[in-house]
């Protein structure tokens, strides 16, 4: 049996954060297991609250998996603070597995979850012990520091993120016509990643679903490639197929 562990908060409508990545385990066969770093008060209209929780409490939790059942693959997910990035960045120095960074910065309903501080500190201490990074235009950009606004900038962007220590990029967010565009930036080439852009408000935790999806291939031992590849068509089938619940930004189908 494979195992996946995903370090993220939790949203209780369970569309997005450590529920999305443990269904999304759960779907690709693999054992999920969770470290909880903040709480929210969101459905998939608004994010109301957020606690977060105490960074020595968070690496207690990760060490009582990494101790009991250690993982083959691992991501992030919101991390919300400089404390708590440091303190995970501190324990991932020593990790044997791969570890997906999705570098959550803001949620779906536009409520910023890191500030300029947290990213510096995610730039400079998280992104080295990253192999994958996975982030959005809006956090290419913010990571990068240019404007990402087209496929051109996207690579530019992916090239620059790599230089800050993640071995590998994925950024996402691309549009040509009815085609999402990703670029997967690994090995000093770019990796078009194509699928099908669908025109919907079912988008709720797609980043989640999407770096967890990568995570549960990587713990298999898949290709980085190929577990992109995958991973981008089983989003596109999740949102294509959701289950129009919620009244805003609704689930895709986990």
């Amino acid at each position: 049996m494979h195992v996946a562990l995903t370090i993220a908060g939790s949203d209780p409508s369970g569309g997005a954060g450590l529920q999305a990545d443990l269904k999304t385990f759960h779907a690709h066969r693999v054992y999920g297991t969770s470290v909880v770093t903040l709480l929210t008060v969101q459905n998939t209209q608004t994010v109301d609250a957020i606690e977060q929780m105490n960074p020595e409490f968070v690496l207690a939790q990760l060490d009582a998996v990494l101790d009991d059942i250690p993982p083959t693959a691992a991501k992030t997910g919101a991390l919300g603070s400089a404390a708590m990035i440091h303190a995970v960045a501190e324990r991932a120095s020593s990790f044997h597995f791969p570890l997906v960074v999705d570098p959550v910065m803001i949620s779906k309903h536009r409520v910023p979850l890191l500030d300029d501080a947290s990213i510096d500190v995610l730039r400079r201490e998280l992104l080295p012990h990253a192999f994958l990074v996975t982030p959005n235009r809006m956090e290419a950009a913010r990571l990068a520091n240019i404007e990402v606004d087209d496929l051109e900038s996207m690579q530019m962007a992916a090239q620059m993120i790599h230089q800050l220590g993640a071995k590998n990029v994925l950024v996402k967010g691309g549009q040509v016509g009815s085609e999402s565009v990703d670029w997967l930036f690994t090995e000093n080439k770019f990796h078009r990643i194509g699928g099908e852009r669908i025109d919907t408000r079912s988008t709720h935790g797609t980043g989640c679903v999407l770096s967890a999806a990568i995570t549960a291939s990587l713990a298999q031992n898949m290709p980085l490639v190929e577990a992109v590849e995958q991973a981008k068509l089983y989003v596109v089938n999740a949102i294509r197929t959701a289950p129009n619940l919620g009244k805003g930004y609704g689930p895709v189908n986990l």
